[in-house]
Formats: structure tokens, C-alpha cells, sequence
């Protein structure tokens, strides 16, 4: 009787794990992920600059997957062979840097989202529908306005003294190249956004 009692229970609570997994996927990966880092997380040995650290993490996960689905889009949708260019460098660069981060946050017990989160989906969207020069543009605008954003970020990281020596190296590291891409987006930005 205690047998059938105790495999019903189980059978029980496997049906409502895979359930709450169902329901999590259909949820914001990056805001998934950010739960399941933080109750990971020893409560004893969580401090604020842990969890700023891991939606650091995160935050440049979703942007760097971003930054290659778009990249990818820019080979195919753009007619500017600078922005394609440009496309192809994210592609390649980021993909490196997801796969440094990957391997840095699995060491920091840290779970990164699966997919884009909700904002980076939302202009993976937007642009998937433009084409040609009306693409190049939006893309280039993009590119300036993201990678602006994620050298401030990043220099943020890489020069708080309260940052983990290996996310402040990765952080450091990955801040050189953000740095290019932003000068380039700009020149590339600075080509196309008055065409037609």
C-alpha cells in the first residue's frame, strides 16, 4: 500500500514538473533563466552585486544571441554589401563571445536564457519583415543604438571593483571588441541612412 501511495506521488510530481516546464517555455527565456539563477543561488551567499552579475550574464546572453540572429538576417535581407559585411562580422563575433559566456556562466552556476528575451525578440521581429535599403538602415540604427548600449554595460562590469575576477576578465575582453563593432556600426550607419 506505502508502495502505491509513494509511486503515485511521484508519478504525481514528474506530470507537474513537466507541466511547469511547458508553461515556462511559453514565458520570457531571459526572465526564466534570471529566476533559476537566482534560487540556484545560497541565500546566505547571495549579495546583490552576485545577482547583478548574473543578469549581467543574463542580459548578454540574450543581446549576443540577438545580435546573431540578426547578423544572419543582414546577409540575406541587406542590400548594402557593408551592412552584409557588418551581419557577418556579428555573426562570427558573437557566436564566440555566447560560446565564452556559456562556459563562464555554467562555472558561476549561472542559467542563461535558451532564447532571445522579449525586447531582443521584438527587434529580431521588426526587422525580419524589411528588406533592401528600408533593412539596411533600421539594422544600422540598431546596431549603433545596442552596441552603445552594451560597451556601457560592459565597461560597467569591467570596472566595478565588486565584479567577480572571471566575469570582470570576460567582461574586459569582450568590451575591445563591442568597442569595434560600435565604431563600425557607425561608420556603416553613417553610409546608409540616407538611402533609399
Amino acid at each position: 500500500m506505502k508502495q502505491t501511495i509513494t509511486t503515485g506521488l511521484l508519478s504525481f510530481a514528474l506530470l507537474f514538473s513537466l507541466a511547469c516546464e511547458r508553461n515556462a517555455k511559453k514565458e520570457d527565456s531571459v526572465k526564466v533563466a534570471e529566476e533559476r539563477t537566482e534560487e540556484r543561488m545560497d541565500s546566505t551567499a547571495r549579495g546583490d552585486e552576485k545577482i547583478d552579475q548574473a543578469t549581467f550574464m543574463i542580459e548578454a546572453a540574450s543581446g549576443g544571441m540577438m545580435e546573431v540572429a540578426l547578423g544572419r538576417m543582414a546577409e540575406k535581407q541587406a542590400s548594402h554589401a557593408e551592412v552584409k559585411a557588418f551581419g557577418k562580422m556579428m555573426v562570427t563575433d558573437h557566436t564566440k563571445a555566447n560560446e565564452e559566456l556559456k562556459k563562464l556562466a555554467a562555472a558561476k552556476n549561472v542559467t542563461l536564457p535558451a532564447s532571445v528575451g522579449e525586447e531582443h525578440q521584438k527587434h529580431i521581429d521588426k526587422l525580419s519583415g524589411l528588406k533592401g535599403a528600408e533593412f539596411d538602415r533600421e539594422y544600422m540604427r540598431l546596431m549603433v543604438d545596442d552596441h552603445q548600449e552594451d560597451v556601457d554595460n560592459f565597461r560597467k562590469a569591467a570596472q566595478d571593483t565588486e565584479t567577480d575576477p572571471d566575469v570582470k576578465a570576460f567582461a574586459t575582453k569582450t568590451l575591445t571588441v563591442l568597442e569595434k563593432h560600435l565604431e563600425r556600426a557607425r561608420k556603416v550607419n553613417d553610409m546608409v541612412k540616407n538611402t533609399k
